[in-house]
């Protein structure tokens, strides 16, 4: 079965994850910007950030067979430094033209300061202005639910089209709220907070398939694998392997395909 992995931090992960993800069904994968795990000073240091996953990360991909994605942004828990994030903005249209960059992300809210709002705000209308997709954060742990709600208020004040918006992180209390206003919803799979695999296809049995993305994000300290995983356990329920295949190859194909760089087309089988 081919699998796409739509959120995946490949700056976190070694050539021989990408081995065995290859010879577990994985032909693409899609790179958001992210934190380093310490908040960087300089605007420059992003541009450098922002070349390697445009550049290098492509190339290790492909001695791998994997087609290699990203997104470039501002991570929230960076975006409190108002001044540098405005500086990084100003150079992401630059990157908006790389051909293998599917639009802004990972943008969002981390502890939902008024910087961080004003940050999310500007990214967001940075890809309206440029007609591009966009990835949005939420936030970890207890603020989840009041980060969710307030993204979809700041959302609800700016000129955005819906189908082009994938607010990731979701769990059990937050996705109704994202579907019901229109967004694509992402369920992040991971070994302690977030999403496991039991509980990503327990709200795929719930709400159905439709705008619903899984991922499992392979930042450290979360595993690449949890998302073979959550294709095993959506099997062992009694789904074929054309429905697998809607929810991890296809349903990423929709949302990224509305960005002509995408080149992968939805796969459908005969009945088994």
């Amino acid at each position: 079965m081919q699998i796409i992995q739509p959120h995946y931090h490949a700056i976190a992960r070694t050539a021989q994850d990408y081995e065995r993800m290859a010879m577990s069904g994985v032909t693409a994968v899609c790179e958001p910007a992210f934190w380093a795990g310490f908040d960087r000073r300089y605007p420059e240091t992003f541009i450098d950030y922002f070349r390697q996953i445009t550049e290098f990360e492509p190339t290790r991909a492909a001695e791998y067979g994997i087609k290699h994605f990203s997104w470039v942004a501002v991570n929230p828990k960076e975006s409190e430094n108002k001044e540098l994030t405005q500086e990084v903005l100003r150079a992401i249209p630059g990157f908006l033209e790389m051909p293998n960059v599917l639009g802004v992300g990972e943008t969002g809210l981390h502890k939902s300061t008024p910087n961080e709002c004003d940050a999310l705000a500007a990214h967001v209308e940075l890809a309206m202005k440029f007609d591009q997709l966009i990835l949005i954060h939420t936030p970890h742990l207890s603020d989840k639910e009041h980060g969710t709600k307030r993204t979809l208020e700041i959302l609800a004040g700016l000129d955005v089209d819906p189908s082009k918006i994938w607010i990731d992180h979701v769990e059990e209390q937050t996705v109704k709220s994202v579907l019901d206003a229109g967004y694509w919803a992402g369920m992040t799979l991971y070994p302690i907070t977030k999403c496991s695999s039991k509980r990503a296809v327990d709200i795929l049995e719930k709400y159905g398939t439709d705008r619903l993305l899984v991922n499992s994000s392979a930042d450290c300290p979360s595993d690449p694998f949890t998302l073979q995983q959550c294709v095993m356990e959506y099997r062992r329920r009694g789904y074929s392997l054309q429905d697998a295949i809607e929810v991890f190859h296809n349903n990423p194909c929709r949302f990224l395909g509305q960005n002509p760089k995408w080149d992968i087309k939805p796969i459908y089988i005969e009945s088994e």
